[in-house]
């Protein structure tokens, strides 16, 4: 996993998290702002996967960007 921090690869990569986890809310988004670990964290908190899972889904999306 990697950090979204550039502009072009978090908006892609929001729009991906939106699309895999639609419990996240705009407030989650603002609080992950490109940060991959915090994203994590938040989709834990919302939807009680497992860490490796969310890693799993979250190196798919990053490599798709």
């Amino acid at each position: 996993m990697n950090n979204w921090k550039t502009k072009g690869n978090w908006n892609i990569v929001k729009g991906r998290l939106k699309q895999a986890y639609g419990s996240l809310t705009d407030d989650d988004l603002k609080q992950i702002e490109g940060d991959a670990q915090e994203a994590v964290g938040v989709i834990q908190k919302r939807t009680g996967e497992s860490r490796e899972a969310i890693e799993k889904r979250l190196d798919k999306i990053s490599s798709e960007s």
